[in-house]
C-alpha cells in the first residue's frame, strides 16, 4: 500500500464515506504488517463540508488550479513591488475568478449529492482568498487533501483595491536614466504609446473576462432550468404515486369492510349452529332415557 495513493483515494470520497474507508485502509495496512503506515492513515482527519467542496473543485477541475496559483503569485509580487496599477488589475481578476470558482464549487457539490449553503460557500471563498495570499495555503489547497477551510492569516494590504502607484524617486522619474535627464520628447511619445497599448490590453482582458462570466452565467442558468424541470417531473411522478396508493387504500378499505361483514355473518351462523347442536344433544339424551325406560318396562312384563 502507498500512503499518498490511500490519502488521495480517501479525500476523493464523500464526507460520510470517509470514516469507514479510513478504517478499512488502516485494517489493510495492519494485515500487511505495516504498523507505521496504519498509524499515518489513522491520523488522516475527516474533511469538513467546506474542505470537501474545495477538494472536489481541485480534483474535478484540475485546469482551474494553475490559473489561481499564477494569479496568487502575481498578486504577491505586485504587493511586494507596490505596483498600484498592476494591483488594481489583478485584484479585479481575483474577484472574477473567485466568483467563477465559487459557482463551479456549488454546482459540483450539488451534482455530488451535497448541496452547500451560503455559509459553507463563504468558507470556500475564504479558502480561495487564502490560496492567493499565502504560498503554503496554495500548496495545501492544490493537494486536494484539505481537512478544514483555510483563512488568509497574512492577507493582502488594502492597497489591492484603491492604492495608487508608489511614489517614484527622482532617479526613477520618466525621462531619466541612472538619475540623468534625457533630452527630446521621443521618450514621452514612447510612454504614451505604451500606455495606449496597456489600456488596449486591459480592455481586451476585460472583454474576455466579461464574455467568460456571461458564458458561466448562461451555463448556470441552463443547469438551474434542468434542475427545475427535473424537480417538476419528480413532483408529478410523486403525485401520481400518491394517487395510485390512495386508490389502493380505498380498495383495501372497501375489502376490509366487506370482510368484516362476512366475518360477522359467519360468527352469527357459528353461534346458531352451536345452539342447534346443543338442542339436538338434549333431545338425544331424552330419547335415550325414554328408550331405556321402555326397555325396562318390557322386560318386567315378559
Amino acid at each position: 500500500m502507498d500512503y499518498d495513493a490511500v490519502a488521495d483515494e480517501l479525500y476523493a470520497l464523500r464526507p460520510e464515506e470517509f470514516t469507514a474507508a479510513r478504517a478499512a485502509a488502516v485494517a489493510a495496512a495492519r494485515t500487511a504488517g505495516d504498523r507505521e503506515l496504519a498509524e499515518r492513515i489513522g491520523a488522516l482527519r475527516k474533511p469538513s463540508l467546506a474542505a470537501w467542496a474545495g477538494n472536489l473543485l481541485v480534483r474535478s477541475r484540475p485546469g482551474e488550479v494553475e490559473p489561481l496559483l499564477r494569479l496568487g503569485e502575481g498578486l504577491r509580487r505586485a504587493h511586494q513591488d507596490l505596483d498600484g496599477t498592476q494591483l488594481r488589475e489583478l485584484s479585479r481578476r481575483q474577484h472574477a475568478l473567485i466568483r467563477a470558482l465559487s459557482a463551479q464549487t456549488r454546482q459540483l457539490a450539488q451534482e455530488a449529492g451535497h448541496p452547500i449553503g451560503d455559509s459553507v460557500l463563504r468558507e470556500v471563498e475564504n479558502t480561495l482568498h487564502a490560496v492567493l495570499a499565502d504560498p503554503e495555503a496554495a500548496e495545501a489547497w492544490a493537494s486536494g487533501r484539505l481537512t478544514k477551510p483555510l483563512s488568509a492569516t497574512v492577507g493582502f494590504p488594502a492597497a489591492a483595491e484603491g492604492a495608487g502607484p508608489r511614489r517614484r524617486t527622482p532617479a526613477e522619474a520618466p525621462g531619466r536614466r541612472d538619475g540623468k535627464a534625457e533630452g527630446g520628447r521621443s521618450g514621452t511619445k514612447a510612454d504614451d504609446s505604451r500606455s495606449d497599448k496597456k489600456a488596449d490590453d486591459r480592455q481586451r482582458r476585460r472583454l474576455a473576462e466579461a464574455r467568460q462570466d456571461a458564458a458561466g452565467a448562461e451555463r448556470e442558468l441552463r443547469t438551474r432550468k434542468d434542475e427545475a424541470a427535473a424537480a417538476k417531473q419528480a413532483a408529478e411522478e410523486a403525485k401520481q404515486q400518491v394517487e395510485r396508493l390512495q386508490r389502493r387504500v380505498d380498495e383495501l378499505t372497501e375489502e376490509l369492510e366487506r370482510t368484516r361483514g362476512e366475518h360477522q355473518q359467519a360468527s352469527f351462523a357459528e353461534r346458531s349452529a352451536r345452539e342447534r347442536a346443543r338442542d339436538a344433544d338434549r333431545r338425544l339424551r331424552e330419547a335415550d332415557r325414554r328408550a331405556s325406560t321402555a326397555a325396562a318396562r318390557l322386560a318386567r312384563l315378559t
